[in-house]
């Protein structure tokens, strides 16, 4: 299943929440996930119901904590009550990471080591909730591939531990460009997305609206009533074929090879399937590049248009092409070093292939200080067996 998350209105941990809930993760499984962290007894309460903002229904999840002065925690401590409990491995790894986004944006606004960044309102028992909640909640529905839409941000100011901030909240700022992500004007002002907000889409989502067939739509809703309906939206289902490719080529023999990182990332953003470049010898014994572009035809004039602008090309050739694929499943499997996201490829009903993801690897290979070949060879034979 793959899901498109829609944040007319921005996105923070609660509405995140309740598009879940309202998906069919039940409430009672939020509060056995929250249960498992180990939280003093009494310090919390999860309850959700049915609301109305702007008399369209959504899911509210309400939490409650009776932390009044809560401690500024580190990410040690953080990622200590999260990965001593006893979830599955792929939500602590998954909550562990989002975190780590957090403590690297607090370092960098307030130019701090990471291991000496001090988490305010991220840090509150309530903002565990959330991101342990989204993380587990992904997890139990079986989304195993996220988009995102781009996200509004108002202005104005907000109250933190540090003082008044100016919106977006520096912190929120810093997640989104880490991400790249897109943005667009808010509907008005105040803090539509928050920082756990921004953490848990810079780290769960793509940003593009994919193919897909539409099997239900859950919504979640902020609890400040606006000028305009303040709710996210998750819609879930199938994704379908890109239909019809076109292959987009170019030669190239005068332009900076500085300029094509840039380039393909361009069309990779526009919607190219794949990039690539081919060196060959051109006219007069001149080095060049061959640019291709593999894409769905319907995408075809907008990556032309970029080719045309980003690079010294004056035309280019274009071709229907057909593809035939393997279908490809996305599992998590537990390794010595942390989860993993394998992906599986299968011919029929037999698995030919693994493939484990490079920036898992890399990522815990970083934590345990070991090679990148030694988590990926983990992963790998856990996905065979």
């Amino acid at each position: 299943m793959i899901g498109y998350l829609d944040m007319p209105s921005g996105i923070s941990g609660d509405m995140f929440l309740g598009c879940l809930v309202d998906a069919g993760w039940t409430v009672d499984a939020l509060r056995d996930t929250i249960d498992r962290l180990g939280l003093p007894d009494g310090s919390w309460r999860i309850e959700a119901r049915s609301e109305h903002r702007r008399s369209l229904r959504a899911i509210l999840v309400d939490i409650r904590v009776t932390e009044t002065d809560p401690p500024h925690r580190t990410l040690g401590q953080i990622s200590e009550t999260i990965t001593r409990s006893d979830l599955p491995a792929p939500v602590r790894e998954r909550a562990v990471a989002v975190f780590e986004r957090l403590a690297r944006a607090e370092a960098a606004v307030h130019g701090a080591d990471l291991e000496t960044v001090h988490f305010h309102e991220v840090g509150a028992m309530d903002a565990i909730i959330d991101i342990v909640g989204v993380v587990a909640g992904l997890h139990a529905l079986h989304i195993e591939t996220l988009y995102a839409s781009s996200l509004p941000l108002g202005a104005g100011w907000v109250d933190a531990a540090h003082g008044a901030l100016p919106l977006p909240a520096p912190a929120t700022l810093e997640l989104l460009a880490a991400a790249g992500a897109p943005t667009c004007p808010a509907p008005g002002p105040g803090e539509l997305v928050t920082p756990t907000g921004a953490a848990l889409v810079a780290e769960f989502a793509a940003f593009s609206q994919p193919l897909m067939q539409l099997e239900r739509i859950a919504v979640g809703c902020g609890r400040r009533e606006l000028d305009w309906p303040n709710l996210a939206r998750l819609w879930l289902g199938q994704p379908l074929d890109a239909g019809p490719m076109v292959q987009i080529e170019t030669n190239i023999d005068d332009m900076n090879p500085q300029f094509y990182a840039d380039v393909a990332q361009r069309l990779f953003d526009a919607g190219a399937a794949d990039v690539w470049l081919t060196p060959v010898q051109m006219k007069k014994n001149r080095p060049a590049v061959v640019l291709s572009v593999l894409a769905p035809a319907a995408r075809e004039l907008a990556l032309v248009e970029i080719i045309l602008r980003e690079t010294t090309t004056l035309g280019l050739r274009v071709r229907p092409v057909r593809r035939h694929e393997a279908r490809r499943e996305m599992r998590s499997v537990d390794t010595a070093y942390g989860a993993v996201t394998v992906k599986l490829k299968w011919l029929g009903v037999e698995l030919i292939g693994v493939m484990p993801e490079y920036d898992d690897c890399r990522r815990l290979a970083e934590r345990h200080r070991v090679p990148v070949r030694l988590v990926h060879e983990a992963a790998a034979a856990a996905a065979q067996a």
